[in-house]
């Protein structure tokens, strides 16, 4: 093998960063968003195992694995060291040398992890040892053969060597197929007509197609003048009879490709050698994409062409030093050679551009291919993920057009109809979907004949029209439609689910879970949404044991961090808040603009008596939510508690003005108004509020009739009290304010008779009194009012008899049971938010 100088491949390493430098500012496209951005064993967390378990995308090998498995370049990559490996095993005197050998099967084996087709470099092995190694040629080696058949001559020992270098290779290569093929199960990957039409045609349709497939390639190779990311579907018609034209392109192929084998393997020398090595490259690596053996899903692949552009490449170098080794073809020759390198490194620099995103990416194969409904789907889910739906539309209907069985381009037009609130257009695009799924025949498994996503019509059609309560029943048949025609159908049982909870019918839909857990036990949303099945069941034990079994699986699981924290602070156990609040720290941590994390962490602090904690939280989520109702009032009860009930009313006036219908806060407002600011007319147009959204509001009526008696109107305090008391009987403090109102009427009474004049020419003087014994129940108002709510002592008019006689119906320890009524009060009001909150789903 010849030495490569540090210049050359310098050049070479200068001329591929100069192709492909622009590539850095493109974006991940296609199947990068799968097999990168989306693959779960990319995740820190996942077991390094499973990148021996799963595919390329990461889904389990055992599942829906094809030909495309692991990526191509690395897989040339090792292919090639495997080889190179391979050629120091011919010692001195062709003695074998193992170590390389040993190195060879492990660089075989780590190709072939990384893609399938790795495996074949044991094939080019074998030709190198065979025919450059040994330096035999095909007559060589049937002469032989005919020789020790007739029993004239044995085997030579360097044939011996050759064949035990081999079996070694041969049998390295059979257990990695056998451990490949108990990996899948021995199953063969599925794959639909769409994908690949020629699989599923008729003969001799779908040998002349196949063999078509050959000089395509080939011409690509060629000429990668019109590159295209994808080729399935109908990308290239069939080729159904043996008039097609086409068919002199294969033949053409064949005799070409029929001579340049006859020269390599008939005659000695270096030009046969490199010759047999280019074609052992372009052909053995491309068996396993070819269909021979096996379908595969697509039509065309470029990357598949790979390992077999460098046969070719060296197919073309060969080539071209004949012709440069001619004198008079030497200029034109290296005139050639730097077209050729120019026009090729602008091509790859323009179609860099092409991958810079994925609209820009499938925009360039429709120039190229029309035919294909799959890439008018895949511009419109470009343009659907930039949540341009009209335009996505366009594209999605060119796709049913081009392709009119194509279920998977109905189901995106039904989506995106959805998308655009237009339910009618695209329920009937996903019964158009739905009637194209293939009928289920007796005795043959389903399957095998349909894609999984297609199954997905099923689940878009329930989940459209499950939004109307009136057709639940209708949603679940499909469903359970979609689970009798694939019983491993995972999401169906999830979607299920929910429809099951929403029918309120939770022990059905735990049921559903636990059989799609069955199914997938490493799914940490499965284990979520059976949490939720838990609450829904009034088992807070078992739901937090499926929240953590979730955050065990997926330990930044944002919903599981959120709800997980609030069912350990609702359960009031405070052995809970610190986990609670370490949980909702990690979610902020996550989530750092969702107020709802930092709101929560001040109801735990609240909790714990840490105000000042607890007021830094609320304040926090205010900020990211000025509008936010809970933290809001939470906060201004936090300052009321704390003796900071001024502090409270700005906050209680922006709650008010974004919810003027807040009864909690307009009581709040009302309380601190009258008891700290005396402002009587303000609380009293507050109470009156709260009874004009909710006549039969206790609370609300209860301090009206205390606004009363502070106004010292003292028959509508009477007739107020009792209309709340007809409200709620059993509340005993509400009993005694009666009691102490009527007190004060009768006491008032009593004064008033004894100032009359005698007789009845009283009626002017008798008016006159009875306004001088207004003002006086005013006076007195006042002490009553003080000592219903604050109980801070004598009157300012100091009526010492008044307030003995209201000592005796009210003694200290009333005053106390008072204090507790409100603390329970405070602590009803804050838990009523929480679950207000709780209901409103913020």
């Amino acid at each position: 093998m010849a030495d490569v100088s540090l210049k050359e491949a310098a050049l070479i390493v200068g001329v591929v960063a100069a192709c492909y430098w622009n590539s850095l500012f493109c974006g991940f496209v296609f199947d990068d968003v799968s097999a990168i951005l989306d693959n779960k064993d990319l995740h820190p967390s996942t077991p390094l195992k499973n990148l021996f378990q799963n595919d390329f995308w990461g889904t389990p090998m055992s599942e829906v694995t094809g030909v495309v498995g692991r990526a191509e370049l690395l897989s040339s990559i090792f292919f090639l060291a495997a080889f190179l490996s391979y050629t120091k095993s011919k010692g001195p005197d062709n003695t074998i040398v193992w170590t390389p050998i040993a190195v060879t099967v492990f660089l075989v084996a780590v190709a072939t992890l990384c893609k399938e087709q790795g495996i074949t470099v044991v094939g080019i092995c074998c030709v190198y040892e065979v025919f450059i190694a040994q330096g035999y040629t095909l007559p060589v080696l049937l002469d032989t053969a005919v020789q020790i058949l007739r029993g004239k001559g044995s085997i030579p020992f360097s044939m011996l060597q050759t064949l035990l270098k081999l079996i070694v290779l041969m049998f390295s290569t059979l257990l990695l197929v056998v451990v490949r093929v108990q990996v899948i199960q021995s199953q063969l990957p599925v794959f639909t007509r769409f994908d690949n039409p020629a699989a599923v045609s008729p003969s001799p349709a779908r040998q002349l197609t196949f063999n078509y497939l050959l000089p395509v390639n080939a011409w690509l190779l060629l000429n990668p003048s019109e590159l295209c990311c994808d080729w399935t579907m109908g990308t290239i018609p069939l080729v159904e009879s043996l008039l097609d034209v086409r068919n002199v392109a294969t033949l053409t192929f064949f005799c070409f490709l029929g001579s340049l084998l006859v020269f390599s393997l008939r005659y000695p020398g270096d030009s046969s050698k490199t010759v047999l090595m280019a074609l052992c490259l372009m052909v053995l690596p491309f068996i396993p994409a070819s269909n021979l053996f096996f379908p595969v899903g697509f039509v065309v692949a470029e990357r598949v062409l790979y390992v077999p552009s460098m046969g070719f490449c060296i197919l073309v170098a060969h080539g071209w030093k004949k012709l440069s080794n001619k004198s008079m073809l030497r200029k034109i020759s290296w005139v050639c050679l730097a077209a050729v390198l120019f026009t090729h490194a602008l091509k790859t620099l323009h179609r860099n551009w092409d991958w810079e995103s994925e609209y820009t990416l499938f925009m360039s194969a429709l120039k190229v291919n029309k035919n294909n409904a799959k890439l008018w789907n895949n511009v419109g889910h470009a343009l659907e993920n930039e949540k341009n739906f009209e335009r996505a539309l366009q594209f999605f209907i060119q796709a049913t057009q081009v392709q009119p069985d194509d279920i998977g381009a109905h189901m995106n037009v039904g989506r995106t109809y959805k998308n655009l609130n237009k339910t009618k257009e695209a329920e009937e695009s996903y019964m158009i979907a739905k009637s194209l799924m293939p009928q289920i025949i007796p005795g043959k498994k389903y399957a095998a004949r349909v894609a999984p996503n297609h199954l997905n019509v099923y689940i878009n059609l329930a989940n459209l029209i499950r939004a109307n309560e009136s057709r639940l029943e209708e949603a679940d048949q499909l469903y359970r439609q979609a689970i009798s025609m694939r019983p491993d159908f995972k999401q169906a049982y999830i979607s299920r689910g929910e429809l099951l909870l929403k029918m309120n019918k939770p022990l059905k839909a735990k049921e559903a879970y636990l059989k799609a857990l069955e199914l997938d036990r490493t799914n940490a949303d499965l284990w979520y949404n059976l949490a939720i099945v838990y609450i829904e069941l009034k088992d807070p034990t078992e739901a937090l044991k499926n929240f953590n079994r979730a955050l065990e699986l997926n330990p930044t699981h944002k919903l599981a961090l959120f709800n997980s924290a609030l069912l350990m602070q609702e359960s009031g156990e405070a052995r809970l808040r610190p986990e609670a609040k370490q949980r909702l720290l990690h979610y902020v941590k996550e989530e750092p603009q969702d107020a709802n994390g930092y709101f929560n962490l001040g109801m735990l602090a609240m909790d714990d008596k840490k105000d000042t904690e607890a007021e830094a939280w609320m304040k926090k989520a205010i900020s990211l939510q000025p509008n936010f109702r809970s933290a809001l009032f939470n906060l201004a009860l936090l300052y009321s508690q704390t003796a900071k009930e001024l502090m409270a009313l700005p906050i209680l006036e922006d709650l008010l003005r974004y919810y003027p219908d807040h009864t909690k806060g307009l009581i709040l407002k009302g309380d601190i108004l009258m008891n700290q600011k005396k402002d009587i007319v303000g609380a009293k147009m507050c109470f009156e509020k709260i009874l004009e959204l909710d006549p039969n509001n206790v609370q609300g009526k209860h301090n009206l009739c205390v606004v009363y008696f502070e106004e010292r109107d003292l028959i509508k305090a009477e007739k107020c009290l009792i209309e709340t008391l007809a409200l709620a009987p059993h509340e005993e403090y509400i009993q005694r304010h009666l009691n102490i109102v009527r007190s004060k009427i009768a006491s008032l009474g009593t004064t008033e008779q004894s100032s009359f004049p005698p007789g009845g020419t009283a009626a002017a003087g008798g008016k006159k009194k009875s306004f001088q014994n207004l003002k006086e129940v005013k006076n007195e108002q006042k002490t009553t009012q003080t000592t219903i709510d604050n109980n801070k002592g004598h009157s300012k008019n100091g009526k010492v008899t008044e307030k003995n006689s209201m000592d005796k119906e009210i003694p200290r320890r009333s005053t106390q049971e008072i204090k507790d009524i409100e603390k329970k009060r405070v602590a009803a009001l804050k838990r009523l938010e929480e679950i207000e909150r709780i209901l409103n789903g913020e």
